[in-house]
């Protein structure tokens, strides 16, 4: 165990945990376990010592204090939908502290456009409670019904409104958090101007659990859109998508929330294995664009449907379709979302998930197709995603007929190795919007920053000097 001369057995372990946190709010048991383990992707498979569910703050850090002295590493967990591995174990000494227990809302200020969470509310939670004020908050991604607040602003999660809204960091105003020693940093606060010092919320978010434990956070809410404008369009490629999004900027501008592409594979993929329950689009096409507008209280409507005629005038675009119930709507998002899912259907996948500056969409695309063909002739290639602001998931499914198993073995590290090159060649990131986590650990190694790789290491030394939160993770 990191920094500790007799480490604990596990038996020890959960034995001074539920003095703690009380009994009952402690796992041992390896098939009990099994929930907290078991991540979405499968791809990382280790024990844990024990199970913590603390019910309260002081719970979290009267844990802290204790695996700081005995030198217990510590990983944070949410919702567990994280894709890189940041929330289970890497060695398989650790506690797992699942923050589920915290689940309340401690308040809602509509007039200064705030709610305060706790780092276990699930997000489609904050949703509802937003909703139910006449406010929204506008962090939408896959997993909202499972995904906890924590987790999220970890992770500095993305999603499919950032056009608009911008990530986790950018809605979050304040952030309450648990230190390695136990201290507790009081960040909570609701102020649009604070010129103290540096700005400490933005070390929390994003940084995985590695400096601190998030256990609430003051988040941004917006008025609620009267109604939504949605659309999906045939387009006949990437360029083509940057052109109509460029269009649609000039014409709508901040109101353009979503901009999504997705090639034709995608959705035949979709309609192949019954994900969908008809096609949603205007008809066959190379790539669609999933396009959604918001309309506030007293906004004309349309303003989606004319820009959409401008395209047409213009040529930019051949057919379109939109949604004319929330059916439609929810049809339309539906196939965006189920993309990942549906992929696993196929057999084996390589996904990454990177960026890039929107103008170089098109390029990263073009050149990502043709090297993945290079390096695996009859390999499928799926990018697909957020084109408004530069993240595309650019995913490979197997070659039709292939055995998973072996395709993954000869191509994983080829693949990631020819789209990685492109990707920092225009400029991008090699994580978008998922993290590092202990996927990307030795990739962060090769494509960072040195000096930027020093301060990181400089400031988790200073906030966790025995290095018990999330060991091994981000910086390894």
């Amino acid at each position: 165990m990191t920094g500790s001369a007799m480490p604990l057995s596990a038996a020890e372990i959960v034995t001074q945990l539920t003095t703690l946190v009380g009994a009952g709010s402690v796992i041992g048991d390896a098939d009990a376990m099994a929930g907290y383990l078991n991540e979405p992707r499968r791809r990382f498979h280790q024990k844990a010592a024990a199970i913590a569910l603390p019910g309260s703050v002081e719970q979290v850090q009267a844990t802290l204090r204790w695996a700081n002295a005995n030198g217990v590493g510590i990983i944070p967990q949410g919702g567990n939908t994280g894709l890189v591995g940041a929330q289970v174990p890497l060695r398989g000494d650790e506690v797992i502290v699942s923050l589920s227990r915290l689940d309340r809302i401690r308040s809602i200020d509509i007039a200064g456009g705030t709610i305060v969470a706790e780092a276990g509310v699930i997000l489609e939670h904050v949703h509802h409670a937003a909703e139910a004020e006449g406010a929204i908050f506008p962090l939408w991604l896959a997993s909202q019904g499972s995904a906890r607040i924590g987790g999220l602003l970890s992770s500095n999660a993305g999603g499919v409104n950032v056009l608009t809204y911008g990530n986790a960091r950018e809605l979050t105003m304040g952030v309450e958090a648990v230190l390695a020693d136990g201290r507790l940093f009081s960040g909570i606060n609701a102020l649009k101007k604070d010129n103290t010092g540096y700005d400490l919320k933005d070390l929390l978010v994003g940084a995985e659990g590695t400096l601190g434990i998030i256990t609430a956070a003051t988040l941004k809410l917006f008025p609620k859109p009267e109604d939504y404008e949605t659309a999906i369009v045939n387009i006949a490629g990437p360029e083509a998508a940057l052109t109509l999004f460029q269009v649609l900027r000039e014409r709508i501008g901040g109101r353009l929330n979503a901009f999504e592409i997705v090639p034709h594979l995608g959705l035949d993929m979709q309609l192949r294995h019954g994900v969908l329950d008809r096609d949603p689009t205007a008809g066959s096409s190379p790539w669609y664009a999933l396009i959604e507008v918001s309309r506030m209280a007293g906004g004309e409507a349309g303003a989606l449907l004319r820009a959409i005629e401008a395209a047409f005038a213009e040529s930019l675009i051949d057919n379109a379709v939109l949604a004319e119930s929330l059916a439609d709507r929810t049809r339309m998002w539906a196939f965006r979302e189920q993309m990942s899912e549906v992929q696993s259907r196929e057999g084996a996948s390589i996904k990454h998930d990177v960026s890039v500056p929107v103008a170089a969409v098109p390029q990263l695309i073009a050149e990502g197709i043709a090297a993945a063909e290079r390096v695996a002739p009859g390999i499928r290639p799926v990018p697909f995603g957020h084109l408004g602001d530069g993240n595309i998931h650019f995913n490979f499914s197997q070659p039709v007929g292939a055995d998973p198993k072996a395709f993954m073995a000869e191509f994983d590290e080829k693949l990631h190795a020819a789209i990685y090159e492109i990707v920092l060649r225009l400029g991008g990131s090699v994580s978008a919007e998922h993290g590092i986590g202990q996927l990307k650990v030795e990739l962060l190694k090769q494509v960072k920053d040195p000096v930027a790789l020093d301060m990181m290491r400089a400031i988790k030394t200073a906030l966790d000097p025995k290095g018990i939160l999330n060991p091994g993770k981000m910086l390894g």
